[in-house]
C-alpha cells in the first residue's frame, strides 16, 4: 500500500514539475509539456517491460502481446487488470479502464475534465514505450469523456 501512495505522489510531482518548468519558459507550451510527460512515460515503460518479460517466452502475435499488456503489465503497474480490450483486427486497439487510478483522485464529475490530459499522458507514454520494446511501434492517445473512466487508443503503425 505504501508503494501505491509513493507512485501517485511521484506521478503528481512529475506533472507539477514539468508544467511549472513549461510555464517559466513560455506561455503556450502546453503541447510541449504533455510531450515531455509522455516521453518520461515512454522511457519508464521501455524499461519496465524488460524486467517483466525477461523470463517469459516470446509472444505469438500482436493480439497476444496486447492481452499481456491488459492483464499482467497493467496489474504490475496499476494493481488491477484493464476492464475492456477491443480490436478491429487491423491494428487498432482500445483499452478501457473504468476507474483509472490517476483520475479517481481528481473527481468523478466533469469539472476537471480539461485537466485530465495531464494525468493520462504519462500512461500513454508507458504503453507506447513497452510496445516499442516489444517491437510494436504505435501511436497511443487517450480519451476521457466521463471521469474516472479512460480509453487508450492504440494505432499500430505498419511498415
Amino acid at each position: 500500500m505504501a508503494e501505491e501512495t509513493l507512485f501517485e505522489v511521484l506521478h503528481s510531482e512529475i506533472i507539477n514539475y514539468v508544467l511549472q518548468n513549461g510555464e517559466s519558459r513560455n506561455k503556450d507550451g502546453k503541447d510541449e509539456d504533455l510531450s515531455t510527460i509522455e516521453y518520461i512515460g515512454f522511457s519508464t515503460g521501455y524499461r519496465l517491460i524488460e524486467r517483466l518479460t525477461k523470463e517469459m517466452p516470446r509472444f505469438k502475435d500482436e493480439l497476444d502481446t496486447m492481452k499481456f499488456i491488459c492483464t499482467d503489465f497493467w496489474s504490475a503497474v496499476y494493481k488491477k487488470q484493464i476492464d475492456n480490450l477491443r480490436t478491429n483486427h487491423q491494428g487498432i486497439y482500445v483499452l478501457q479502464d473504468n476507474a483509472f487510478r490517476f483520475l479517481t483522485k481528481i473527481s468523478n464529475g466533469k469539472q476537471y475534465l480539461e485537466a485530465a490530459p495531464r494525468y493520462v499522458s504519462f500512461t500513454c507514454g508507458i504503453i507506447r514505450g513497452c510496445l516499442a520494446n516489444l517491437n510494436i511501434f504505435c501511436l497511443v492517445t487517450a480519451e476521457v469523456q466521463n471521469m474516472p473512466s479512460c480509453k487508450f487508443h492504440i494505432q499500430v503503425q505498419r511498415t
